[in-house]
């Protein structure tokens, strides 16, 4: 079989295992003519990755990412397959992190590999500009430095070192900060840095699940325990077993399950709700919250014994604010990633868009951030970002302009429905009075503003 691009030319795809077997069978796959092989990626002269000729590469990973990362660092910008003996699905996060379009398990049929070959090479000629773009987004994604982080600031290198330093040991972890500065991902940091990486890591946010839920979501049920309970359903903990545990928003949790919770983690075990039958795990607990614990702890509204237990290896985040170039890279990172997912041109922002980045506050963080770029994204297209198009998603978002003055002391505060209007009649006016596309960007729906107008009197 002959792989072909959208040029009706044959053109060379690049094998890279070490083992003889898949060489040969690719070799005999795709023709020997159109198959550069290696036995592994040492084996390649830098220059060969860029070798002219070569649309795709199938390259074998065991163990780690590394071969797939040296490709793309040589400069190699076609599709990649990465293929692996092992169906872990760490590895293939891995990979597809490294730079890696798509993961096949060895053995497979040589069928199907020209099959998905085909299909990257045809979305590749479908998106003629996605080499420029895959080469922004490997640059901005170099800059992320730890685990799936963002960031080189004094303070994020402080937060990696603690990750590091943490991670191998049983006890539990308790992150804190602010909403949208990247507890989650911590949490997965030090899993994925810990001896338990290969077992479970299962996440559970104790603000968004019912209280009278909340139970059965941790230890789990059975058949008939309360109404709806028609099966045996394991919980969250038991789902973590030789894993991790994570629960986000800890301190929302009540107190009558806290004491349970106090139980399981000084014992290890756990009766899942309606059952008589004690449990034994293995499960590590990172915890996190975006308020002040020790301040719940002093109000009564967590338990002072379960902080303590919890509460061992305590991890803070800063807000973004604090965290100086680090913003910039973010949405240099978001807006490669973004483009890339919405088929759209960007390659970078304007130095008017990076002050404006720069200059505010980000009261949502990183989240904010990443919301407000792919907004932008979503509703313009172009070379590069440029500061008209942040200013209304910025707004939208609840952050303030660079370009808004600071109020003076003892300055009148205007009411919030004149601001309110004022920023409505900005967005108008920035979509030449397209009332949808103005409700989009401001984040609200179309018949709000339409309600809003016809309340001022507006025609």
């Amino acid at each position: 079989m002959q792989i072909k691009t959208g040029s009706h030319e044959p053109r060379r795809i690049l094998v890279v295992d070490d083992d003889p077997v898949v060489r040969r069978l690719c070799l005999a796959t795709l023709d020997r003519h159109h198959a550069l092989v290696a036995d592994d990626v040492a084996a390649l002269d830098r220059g060969l990755a860029r070798l002219p000729g070569c649309v795709a590469a199938v390259v074998a990973i065991e163990g780690d990412a590394e071969p797939i990362e040296t490709i793309r660092e040589a400069g190699f910008t076609g599709p990649v397959i990465a293929t692996s003996r092992s169906g872990s699905v760490s590895l293939a996060v891995a990979a597809m992190r490294a730079g890696a379009d798509d993961v096949m398990v060895k053995p497979f049929a040589p069928a199907e590999l020209v099959r998905r070959l085909q299909a990257l090479l045809a979305k590749e000629a479908a998106a003629p500009r996605r080499p420029a773009r895959r080469a922004a987004q490997a640059e901005a994604e170099a800059e992320s430095s730890f685990e799936g982080f963002i960031g080189t600031s004094d303070v994020m290198q402080e937060v990696f070192e603690q990750i590091v330093r943490i991670a191998p040991s049983k006890a539990p972890a308790f992150i804190t900060g602010e909403s949208g500065t990247g507890k989650e991902v911590t949490a997965e940091a030090i899993h994925a840095r810990s001896p338990r990486a290969g077992g479970p890591f299962i996440a559970l946010n104790c603000g968004a699940i019912p209280k009278d839920l909340m139970e059965s979501e941790i230890f789990g049920h059975v058949k008939g325990a309360f109404t709806g309970a028609h099966d045996d359903r394991p919980g969250a903990a038991e789902l973590a077993n030789g894993g991790t545990l994570f629960l986000d928003e800890i301190c929302e949790m009540e107190l009558s399950l806290q004491a349970k919770l106090l139980r399981f983690i000084q014992t290890g075990e756990l009766k899942r709700v309606g059952d008589g039958r004690t449990r034994t795990l293995d499960v590590r607990f990172v915890c996190a919250t975006n308020r002040d614990p020790a301040a719940e702890v002093a109000a009564g509204r967590f338990r002072e014994d379960l902080f303590y237990r919890l509460h061992v290896l305590p991890i803070h985040l800063p807000p973004l604010r604090a965290r100086g170039g680090d913003v910039i890279a973010l949405a240099r990172a978001f807006l490669a990633r973004f483009a890339a997912e919405e088929g759209k041109s960007f390659q970078g922002f304007t130095p008017e868009a990076e002050r404006l980045i720069a200059a505010c506050d980000w009261p949502g963080n990183v989240r904010q951030l990443q919301n407000v770029i792919r907004r932008v994204v979503v509703l313009h297209d172009g070379e590069a970002v440029e500061a008209s198009m942040l200013a209304l998603p910025i707004v939208a978002s609840g952050s303030p302009l660079a370009a808004s003055p600071a109020p003076q002391a003892g300055a009148a505060v205007e009411p919030f429905v004149v601001q309110e209007q004022r920023i409505i009649e900005r967005a108008l006016k920035a979509c030449d009075g397209n009332i949808p596309k103005a409700a989009a960007a401001l984040g609200i729906a179309p018949s709000t503003i339409y309600r809003k107008r016809q309340a001022w009197g507006a025609q």
